[in-house]
């Protein structure tokens, strides 16, 4: 009988194993189709599971036959169940849509595998639309507000008159962060000073950040990091943002947004106007906001033959006149003791094309070619420096997801050329030319489902300067799904070139050629970092996140002044080294949230003797703000930023200061009204010591390390339809 008995158990056993069956399916976004790495699938009431690699693959097995719920969870997206009924009869693989919630996770572009950012091995700061949007209601008319704000960033003013800017990331000099837009690099060189100011910020939608060195993913000049802003892509549903600014300073700003998406063509349009009047807060006679006439216009064509493909077309054009220096001048009303000007005329132009080609298995080819024309001329009395600068970037890049690495491979060209257009028959003429072509391939591999890794290598081969090979490795480490830490560290590069902070604080007088004799500065830098965020019953949530870095420069470029008044480059035998850290924390409870950023850095020139501190660069910066806001209703807060003395290049000592402000803004509808009161402190350098340094009719300058202007009130109003 017992034989029997387990002849019958053997035989239920094996009919059971018989009937399971297996569950195949690629998950994807519903909106970019993009693959979704590490969602969880499982078949409810059972510990059947699996999670998808970086091509959004996962197989499930031994599914019991009959009717099962599949439940997909990945972070950011809604969960998505279906009902099946086992054995399936097409065996093939599914291809799910995962639908991104509204406070879903952040999809990165800057790393090229467009995962989210709690996926990304390299750190990236992301700034989302909504902070972007707040943003633009303090300074509608470009994006230096964004940056300046952020911890262990610095937009540095480097004339006193004409209010051009750089942008330095962990005390490093502004021609180390490379800036993008939409990933293409046409803001260095000639136009670096003025490129924060050519960028209005009402169609970005996002604003991505990668602190310490980024070369093997953009080459040259990002030995500090990158900072690239994305542009918002066209609908299905038309959108059209309107913002209209006026400020106490006597600016005025109007910037209009439009986009909208058909079946297989879309486009999005941008323009802007801005006027700002000469402003003199300290009557001694000189701007601190120069009187500014600029316009931008920026269409871009979308063209979608299929689902898996998509061309964009788009062109950007920039005008600018600032015109700064002694107001009587300005006026037109110079005489003898009135006599200082400084003018910058500018415009660009920038033509881009972009081709994506979606294949199977998650595969993809993206093709960028970008044009930029730049022309620009200085002007101040008796002294005039004026140029065309080229620039011609191509790129294309294979992305192939094979299980759990996303591999990416490339290359791509880069073109600089810079003409002065001289009038002086035995000037020196400064021209430059610059050729690159470089191939990467990197790897983001998901060793295990705690360890995840991003090792890259690029080969960049620059006319007379030699070849450079630039590794990087990242790794993420998965403590818990609340604890988690990022290192980094890569190699960089600079080729010289006479486009400097310290060159542009001169206006390039007396600056003299680069030459052939010079080296290319070489770098290694790193991060590492540690982040914790929580929640507390459903209203209340925090974050803090810790972070080191170290940048190391060898052969800086360094310009010295020589006997006869001429300034030259050249390479110092010593290094520049920073390092530091930045400490953010992140509280909010219902309609209150609280961000407090600190920054210390130790930035030294070796090469300096006794006080090897650089210049323009505090120790600590304190960044804080303190919002409320109801969804759609109303937006209000404080921000206070304080920054410890710094050093200039006398070695003056400066002091310390806080800067406070308070903004608002209420919902009606389709329409906002905004109010903002930027540095009520007044706080300016002119109130801690001279700026301008007699004689009045051929001034110099101090460096500028506060603000010039002071207090600013501005208001406006915001439509969306």
């Amino acid at each position: 009988m017992k034989q029997v008995i387990l002849f019958f158990a053997v035989l239920l056993t094996a009919q059971i194993s018989y009937a399971q069956s297996a569950f195949k399916a690629i998950i994807q976004n519903e909106e970019t189709k993009q693959a979704v790495s590490r969602a969880k699938i499982s078949v409810r009431g059972t510990e059947i599971s699996a999670t998808t690699d970086a091509a959004g693959k996962a197989e499930l097995t031994a599914i019991l036959d009959g009717m099962q719920t599949i439940e997909i969870f990945a972070e950011g997206y809604e969960i998505q169940e279906l009902q099946f009924t086992f054995p399936l009869a097409d065996q093939s693989e599914k291809i799910i849509f995962l639908k991104v919630n509204e406070v879903g996770d952040v999809r990165i572009s800057t790393t090229r595998t467009g995962r989210e950012i709690d996926d990304v091995p390299t750190r990236v700061e992301a700034i989302d639309e909504e902070e972007v949007d707040e943003k633009s209601s303090m300074r509608s008319a470009n994006v230096s507000m964004i940056l300046n704000e952020s911890t262990g960033i610095k937009v540095q003013q480097t004339s006193a008159t004409s209010y051009t800017q750089s942008v330095r990331i962990q005390g490093l000099d502004g021609r180390y962060t490379q800036i993008l837009k939409d990933g293409f690099p046409a803001f260095g060189g000639f136009s670096g000073s003025l490129s924060l100011l050519d960028i209005p910020p009402l169609d970005l939608k996002q604003v991505e950040i990668i602190k310490g060195s980024a070369s093997t993913f953009y080459g040259a000049g990002a030995i500090a990091g990158v900072v690239n802003f994305i542009s918002k892509e066209p609908e299905e549903n038309p959108v059209t943002s309107m913002i209209f600014n006026q400020t106490s300073a006597l600016g005025t700003d109007f910037s209009i947004f439009n986009s909208r998406r058909f079946s297989r063509v879309g486009y999005t349009f941008l323009g802007s106007v801005n006027y700002q009047k000469e402003y003199d807060v300290d009557d001694d006679d000189f701007t601190e906001l120069p009187r500014t006439n600029s316009f931008n216009l920026n269409p871009r064509l979308f063209f979608y033959p299929n689902e898996k493909t998509r061309l964009m077309i788009g062109n950007s054009t920039t005008y600018q006149n600032r015109k700064g220096g002694d107001v009587f001048v300005i006026r037109n009303q110079a005489d003898n003791f009135h006599q200082y000007f400084e003018n910058n005329n500018s415009i660009r132009n920038i033509t881009t094309l972009q081709f994506d080609r979606d294949f199977s298995g998650g595969r993809k080819i993206v093709a960028k070619q970008s044009i930029a024309f730049f022309n620009r001329e200085i002007e101040i009395p008796n002294y005039q420096f004026k140029g065309r600068q080229f620039n011609s970037y191509t790129d294309v890049s294979y992305f192939h997801p094979v299980k759990n690495h996303a591999l990416i491979f490339g290359f791509n060209a880069v073109y600089d050329q810079f003409k002065e257009n001289s009038d002086g028959a035995n000037a020196a003429r400064r021209d430059e030319t610059r050729t690159t072509f470089g191939g990467y391939a990197q790897d983001s591999f998901d060793i295990t489902n705690k360890l995840s890794l991003e090792a890259g290598f690029r080969l960049d081969a620059v006319k007379n300067y030699g070849v450079f090979a630039l590794p990087r490795v990242s790794l993420l480490y998965r403590f818990t799904d609340k604890l988690s830490s990022r290192f980094s560290v890569g190699l960089g590069y600079k080729a010289p070139s006479i486009f400097t902070e310290e060159a542009e604080t001169l206006l390039f007088q007396n600056v003299l050629p680069i030459g052939n004799r010079l080296k290319a500065e070489r770098s290694l830098g790193g991060t590492f970092d540690v982040n914790y965020r929580n929640t507390i019953g459903e209203k209340f949530s925090y974050s803090l996140n810790q972070m080191f870095f170290y940048t190391e420069i060898d052969n800086p470029l360094v310009l010295l002044p020589e006997t006869n008044g001429a300034f030259s480059f050249i390479n110092a035998n010593q290094p520049v080294k920073s390092s530091g850290f930045e400490t953010n924390v992140r509280l909010s409870y219902d309609i209150v949230k609280l961000f407090a950023g600190y920054t210390y850095t130790n930035a030294k020139a070796k090469y300096l003797a006794g006080n090897q501190i650089l210049p323009l660069t505090p120790k600590g910066k304190l960044n804080s703000a303190l919002l409320f806001e109801k969804e759609e209703n109303f937006k209000a807060g404080i921000e206070a930023y304080y920054t410890s003395s710094q050093f200039l290049s006398n070695r003056f000592k400066t002091k310390p200061y806080w800067v406070l402000g308070i903004f608002g803004e209420k919902s009606f509808g389709k329409y906002s009204l905004f109010i903002n009161a930027e540095n009520i402190t007044d706080t300016r350098q002119s109130r801690f010591g001279t700026v301008v340094f007699p004689p009045h009719q051929n001034p110099t300058f101090s460096e500028i390390y506060t603000h010039t202007e002071g207090r600013v009130f501005n208001g406006g109003i915001k439509i969306r339809l």
